[in-house]
């Protein structure tokens, strides 16, 4: 069956899709990475900027999101409390277009933040969303809005507030699928997306289905060749609406139904390795879920192969930790365990 074999292969295919990494980031990747040291650095002991004119801001900007696409959260991290304050020296000192332009660098140097402070599990999400969103409405730009309100409501979310993060992305969603321009209307379908995976944390199925279906079709109706800087953190694509069908279907207790969409994604058809690693996460969620020890630690060592601080979050190392010592441990849990830092 196609789904005995699911991670058989996407561990291989892990193996030629992973980056080179320097040694320092290899000694980093050692140990978990919490973000809350350099995010209380950014918010509140910002260092002296340094006098950036926009294009070279915005070439450390791409740098930034390169860093966290590929995972390297503790470079990011490092790298973040500069960028931002060189971000707001410049929205600060310019004027016109050039200053909606900074403050859109601004709010996606947020955003990273953010998605950094959310992978992390810390409190100080709230306070870089919330800048995050500031930012973003004063740079006119609709779509740095929309992403700005998606990470906002994934800390509503996890702060417990789902049915209000429900219609926060609801509502921007609606607004931005009327602008003109694709980027705008793929946003859109992010925010559906995000909006059905809420919905379906707080066990609400049938807003669930009607957001994921009314995303799919909105990335069905997306022009293929869709510039990706101008999607920042998630892509409005095929795979990554199955993407989100499997947290939805497992968030919604019924895992089973999540294993046709893990089998049909090819890890190699996700643009980036933070992508590919959360369709190892996602995955081993699902199998966790359905009682499958061995293919949970099949796709945690996918994680592990495509990005290794990903699968030293908390929440996965709990997953690690659970295959250790479940009463039939996992045969290679422990060894993984001991790789990602856990004491066994």
């Amino acid at each position: 069956m196609r789904r005995r074999t699911l991670f058989t292969g996407a561990v291989a295919a892990g193996a030629a899709l992973a980056l080179p990494r320097t040694a320092a980031a290899a000694g980093r990747e050692s140990e978990p990475y919490d973000a809350t040291p350099d995010i209380e650095r950014l918010l509140f002991t910002p260092p002296v900027p340094q006098q950036l004119p926009l294009t070279a801001l915005q070439r450390s900007l791409a740098a930034a999101r390169a860093r966290f696409t590929t995972a390297a959260y503790h470079e990011l991290g490092t790298a973040l409390p500069d960028l931002i304050a060189a971000a707001e020296a410049l929205r600060g000192s310019c004027t016109g277009r050039e200053r909606e332009l900074a403050n859109a660098a601004t709010a996606r140097g947020y955003v990273l933040a953010t998605e950094l402070a959310a992978k992390t599990h810390s409190d100080l999400a709230w306070a870089t969303a919330d800048r995050a969103v500031q930012a973003a409405q004063l740079s006119g730009e609709p779509a740095v809005v929309g992403e700005a309100v998606r990470v906002l409501a994934i800390t509503m979310r996890r702060a417990g507030r789902p049915a209000a993060a429900v219609d926060l992305l609801r509502r921007t969603a609606d607004d931005l699928d009327t602008r003109p321009g694709p980027a705008a209307r793929a946003v859109a379908a992010t925010l559906w997306m995000t909006a059905a995976y809420t919905a379906a944390c707080n066990h609400d199925a049938s807003s669930a289905h009607d957001l994921m279906t009314g995303a799919a079709e909105a990335v069905d109706r997306l022009p293929t060749g869709l510039p990706p800087q101008q999607l920042y953190t998630v892509d409005a694509t095929p795979a990554q609406a199955d993407l989100y069908r499997i947290g939805i279907h497992t968030a919604l207790g019924h895992p089973d139904l999540a294993v046709r969409y893990a089998a049909r994604i090819d890890p190699a058809v996700l643009p980036t390795a933070e992508r590919r690693a959360r369709l190892g996460t996602d995955t081993a969620r699902m199998w966790h879920a359905l009682g499958d020890g061995p293919r949970t630690l099949a796709a945690l060592q996918f994680v592990e192969r495509v990005a290794p601080e990903e699968v030293r979050r908390p929440a996965l190392r709990s997953m690690v930790t659970a295959l250790v010592y479940a009463p039939m441990p996992t045969s290679g849990a422990r060894e993984l365990a001991r790789r990602i830092g856990i004491a066994c």
